[in-house]
């Protein structure tokens, strides 16, 4: 199921050439489609943890899956360009309530290894990322870009199906029943979620502009748009073994070091990129910034899954995803808007890599002064 999710939360990166190729959508125009999927995945989390104090994580996850496959299906017979912004958008909050049930409940299935199975668990996450452009390169070859839209809907609303008959005969375990105080799960464990929103916003901000427009950063430097695609592919695809092996390591290393040096790792890589051009490079690049990058993400929510109390983790991590995205989702629109203003790729980059070194001091600042928590509050 999170196959799916996350397939139709970065389906329109492969997608946008062709779609500006139908409609002649500008770069803000495309930059604000991808953001309309974020935006959707961001709104909704605040209320999915309310959702979750008074009902099961399984029929919050089925109610996620009966969305994604009606706002799919809605964005494949769109026309109207207004009409594919709510489409992605109505993506985008499958997307959100989805995470923000099904991580929660994963970690309370394995309580002794969060960090390995949430790791698993992006692990088929992100083998949706690494096939999205193989898909939809083969999709356009047989369709059209609203032939992907449909295969999604399709799949969705079977795989809901199977998870709804799975989720009725298994016995699942009922570690939230005493998360009934979003807001005071939220002000008790506000360190935690501060410091996890501050090491990931920005540097998903970053990435989130990045990896939409990687394609058209290919073609910027003379390769083609087929090269792009292969680039994106690699950076997915290192992805995979990012999420498999940073869960272990979560459960093993001291979360905050462990973070920062993630998040140093990623910035160096963006103040590097503006210097290559060539596919090889950027070739090597993609598998860098792929692994750094998906590293965070399983690292992050093994410190916040792994250490809150059960009476705050639902809400907790609901108000760490909301704040997170709210982050994150402006970064496609921010640089198809930079693009559009005849800023270059080079500056934006190097502006994006300063951004993120500022965080980055702030937090080991902080963090040698003690005032980082290193896990929740018991």
């Amino acid at each position: 199921m999170v196959f799916c999710i996350n397939l139709a939360r970065v389906v329109f990166a492969p997608l946008i050439e062709p779609i500006r190729a139908t409609t002649g959508a500008s770069d803000a125009t495309l930059g604000l489609l991808a953001t309309m999927v974020w935006a959707g995945s961001a709104l909704p989390r605040i209320p999915t943890g309310v959702l979750l104090t008074r009902i099961s994580r399984a029929k919050v996850i089925f109610g996620s899956g009966v969305v994604l496959t009606l706002g799919t299906t809605f964005t494949a017979l769109a026309f109207d360009p207004t009409l594919l912004l709510v489409g992605a958008f109505a993506m985008g909050i499958a997307s959100g309530v989805y995470l923000t049930a099904a991580n929660t409940l994963v970690s309370e299935l394995y309580p002794e290894r969060p960090g390995r199975a949430l790791g698993q668990h992006g692990v088929a996450s992100q083998l949706a990322a690494v096939s999205a452009p193989a898909l939809i390169s083969f999709v356009l070859i047989v369709g059209t870009w609203r032939t992907a839209l449909q295969g999604i809907a399709v799949a969705a609303g079977l795989i809901t199906v199977a998870f709804t008959i799975i989720a009725k005969r298994s016995s699942l375990p009922d570690a939230g029943s005493e998360d009934s105080d979003l807001l005071g799960a939220a002000r008790a464990q506000w360190h935690i979620i501060a410091t996890s929103v501050a090491t990931i916003g920005v540097a998903g901000l970053v990435w989130n502009g990045l990896f939409n427009f990687y394609v058209t950063y290919a073609t910027s430097v003379g390769l083609t748009a087929g090269s792009g695609r292969m680039l994106l592919s690699l950076a997915f695809g290192a992805g995979v073994p990012a999420f498999y092996i940073s869960g272990r390591l979560a459960d093993r290393l001291p979360s905050i070091p462990y973070l920062l040096t993630i998040l140093a790792a990623f910035t160096g890589c963006v103040l590097v990129m503006p210097t290559l051009t060539g596919f090889w490079s950027l070739a090597v690049f993609s598998v860098v910034v792929g692994y750094i990058i998906h590293s965070i993400f399983p690292a992050v929510d093994a410190y916040l899954l792994g250490s809150l109390p059960d009476r705050h983790r639902a809400s907790a991590y609901a108000t760490y995803g909301a704040g997170m995205m709210v982050m994150q989702a402006p970064g496609s629109a921010l640089v198809g808007s930079l693009l559009d203003a005849g800023v270059t790729f080079p500056t934006l980059l190097r502006g994006m890599g300063l951004a993120l070194l500022v965080v980055l001091v702030a937090m080991v600042s902080l963090h040698l002064d003690g005032r980082l928590p290193s896990a929740a509050r018991a």
